[in-house]
């Protein structure tokens, strides 16, 4: 099975995506838009695993986050990869660097790796997908609409869980359902 680590999104944040999506997608440009109910922040792909890793990733993970307490997740500002790039591939909404993502992200990196799993050749950017540019034409009308939003607070979430996923590939795009979630203790 297709897996990976992630974040789930709350429904405040997908219907404020989903309103985003629609109002660039006014643009016509060519982009396969993500579908806003499957947005998530990808922590960590796996690929293909058997049963004896997953059991393996759930053992994992129920360990990294017994150290974890609740904590924010704030969408801020747009932009592109390649960055200010005139000709975009993929376009996005931006995280902020916060400490305790970066070192739960970090942390997960590092036991999965020890497991067998490809460590990560790129730094983790954390960032929101929006879609994947299909066609140049039209695209400067995209980069108006996005420079807009360059600094923009979509808005927020408290993060009390992490979710490890399978990913089934359909023609329609990718389906995504929770194999197990991970919540974080709530220290007072």
């Amino acid at each position: 099975m297709r897996t990976f680590i992630a974040i789930d999104l709350d429904e405040k944040l997908k219907t404020i995506l989903r309103n985003y999506i629609l109002d660039l997608a006014s643009t016509r440009t060519k982009v396969r838009w993500v579908k806003p109910e499957g947005m998530h922040l990808t922590l960590k792909f796996l690929g293909e695993i058997n049963q004896t890793q997953a059991d393996q990733v759930i053992k994992e993970l129920q360990n990294i986050t017994e150290h974890y307490t609740p904590f924010p997740l704030d969408l801020v500002g747009t932009g592109t990869f390649p960055p200010k790039s005139r000709h975009p591939k993929v376009i996005w909404i931006g995280l902020p660097r916060d400490p305790q993502l970066v070192t739960l992200a970090q942390e997960i990196e590092n036991k999965m790796t020890k497991l067998g799993f490809p460590a990560e050749k790129r730094e983790f950017a954390p960032h929101l997908t929006l879609g994947r540019v299909k066609n140049q034409a039209g695209i400067n009308n995209l980069l108006v609409k996005l420079n807009e939003k360059q600094n923009y607070h979509f808005g927020g979430m408290i993060v009390k869980k992490i979710t490890f996923f399978k990913s089934i590939l359909k023609p329609t795009g990718a389906e995504y359902t929770p194999l197990q979630e991970f919540e974080f203790p709530c220290f007072t």
